[in-house]
């Protein structure tokens, strides 16, 4: 993910202050899990920023599923994470040391990641994977928790058993539609202050932030946040009832 804008602009000062407000330290997943001894695959994809611009439909809360297979019992469990490194947390908080495996995948944005936790290689985390990706939902991860039950899957049986019971943990559980925030700002005579805070409010704004130093007389710096699919609307309204000539500064 990247904390660079995508416009330049004269007005340093503004860009500057949209810059550090939305700055973020980024620590490489393979950093947040080293030390675990387990197999893991890791990819990404440049497209990854773009993704955080959209909507995207998530888990609206934690669910298990539980199913034995040969007399191992299989437990999935997923959940939601805003980010990887929210997935360390997530794995702590569910995996049991005393099983056999605890294998687990996860997908934000492009960016996913998968474990097999001491099964064959590729037959647990990437059929995890498979599950999430085929079901649409973003932000979450998956981890399968096996207790052996003394009977060999096999390779295709160890792909089926942790694909099918993420599938079936994936299938009826309850999500929602979230949509991304896109941070913007402006440069507003003092003038219009309550035109512009009454479209702010008009289209939900959040985030609202003024800020005075301008280095111009009679003008201030307002920074918002705003739906990703009210931009352009609201955009339209301040224009049509403030000044054609405001330029927008947003990510």
């Amino acid at each position: 993910m990247s904390a660079s804008w995508l416009i330049s602009s004269p007005c340093s000062k503004l860009n500057h202050h949209l810059r550090c407000r939305n700055h973020r330290l980024i620590l490489s997943p393979a950093f947040l899990f080293s030390g675990t001894g387990k197999q893991m695959v890791t990819a990404s994809s440049s497209a990854s920023s773009s993704s955080n611009r959209g909507a995207f439909t998530t888990l609206k809360e934690r669910v298990t599923f539980e199913k034995e297979i040969k007399k191992s019992k299989f437990i999935a469990i997923s959940g939601h994470i805003p980010d990887e490194g929210s997935a360390q947390s997530f794995l702590s908080e569910v995996r049991d040391p005393r099983a056999t495996h605890n294998c687990w995948a996860y997908k934000v944005g492009e960016q996913y990641r998968t474990n097999d936790d001491g099964e064959p290689s590729g037959t647990a985390g990437k059929p995890i994977h498979s599950a999430i990706a085929s079901s649409g939902l973003d932000r979450i991860m998956v981890v399968v928790i096996r207790h052996f039950g003394g009977i060999k899957l096999g390779t295709g049986g160890l792909v089926r058993a942790y694909g099918g019971v993420a599938a079936e943990c994936l299938r009826n559980a309850p999500t929602c539609l979230v949509k991304s925030k896109v941070p913007m700002g402006l440069e507003v005579p003092f003038e219009l202050l309550g035109v512009l805070y009454h479209q702010l409010q008009s289209f939900q704004a959040e985030d609202i932030k003024q800020d005075y130093d301008t280095g111009k007389d009679g003008v201030t710096m307002v920074t918002f946040k705003a739906d990703f699919d009210r931009v352009q609307g609201l955009e339209e309204a301040i224009k049509a009832n403030c000044s054609r000539d405001i330029v927008f500064y947003k990510r």
